[in-house]
């Protein structure tokens, strides 16, 4: 894999590429937000990039985002200091794919690098099933779209796995621990309450901006989709 790697503490960003060089990865650095959106918008192609989330210069959320916009779909992997759902949501709303709270695991870093390259090189589902509605709410899982009342809307690869395990099941309640072992690749040892974390970001994007509550909470169990899409 070819990785960037945008970090200013400069002894994790040395440790972060020694050990995926190690590992036979090629690595870039950048030591700031400049850079790093410099690299990420005009070095690819990657096949991912460490983004933190505090940088000097454009943040780790603004490069993502700037690299959505660019139509650059390549995964971005947030870390981030701080340990709370708003800075997470940030990230993902972003355009994230996934998060680390540093300190982290190297082994558990490449496990999250290993997964989100198998989800990009996925191919789409072969199902005569591959589109999703609920209401005028479409998920299209072979070509990774949503859209809602005509207007597309950007979600990042878990979210739409995480839609996509509601949707599939409309009226129905499924467990935190459910939509994990089907979402993650390696669900064991993360906490389940990592979903809620997904499941407001997607409220944000998929029923706020057009008023409507299609993602039910079903307390001590987990969500439903509401069959007609709120």
């Amino acid at each position: 894999m070819r990785i960037l790697v945008v970090e200013d503490e400069e002894n994790l960003a040395e440790s972060l590429r020694q050990g995926l060089s190690a590992e036979g990865h090629r690595v870039e650095v950048a030591h700031d937000g400049h850079r790093g959106l410099q690299l990420a918008l005009t070095g690819g192609p990657y096949d991912a990039v460490l983004l933190d989330l505090m940088l000097p210069g454009p943040g780790g959320a603004e490069i993502c985002a700037r690299m959505r916009a660019e139509g650059d779909a390549t995964p971005v992997l947030m870390l981030t200091a701080r340990d709370g759902e708003y800075d997470e949501a940030e990230g993902l709303d972003a355009g994230a794919d996934d998060y680390l709270t540093k300190p982290f695991s190297f082994v558990v870093l490449g496990a999250r690098l290993r997964a989100l390259a198998r989800r990009a090189a996925a191919p789409g589902p072969a199902s005569t099933s591959a589109v999703l509605r609920a209401g005028d709410l479409f998920l299209d899982r072979h070509d990774r779209r949503c859209r809602r009342g005509g207007r597309d809307i950007e979600l990042t690869a878990r979210e739409l796995g995480v839609l996509a395990c509601l949707m599939e099941r409309p009226g129905r309640a499924v467990a935190k621990q459910q939509i994990l072992d089907e979402v993650w690749d390696s669900p064991h040892g993360i906490d389940p309450n990592i979903v809620e974390v997904y499941i407001s970001s997607l409220r944000r994007k998929i029923d706020a901006p057009f008023g409507r509550r299609s993602i039910l909470t079903v307390h001590g169990t987990g969500y439903r989709m509401a069959p007609d899409g709120g």
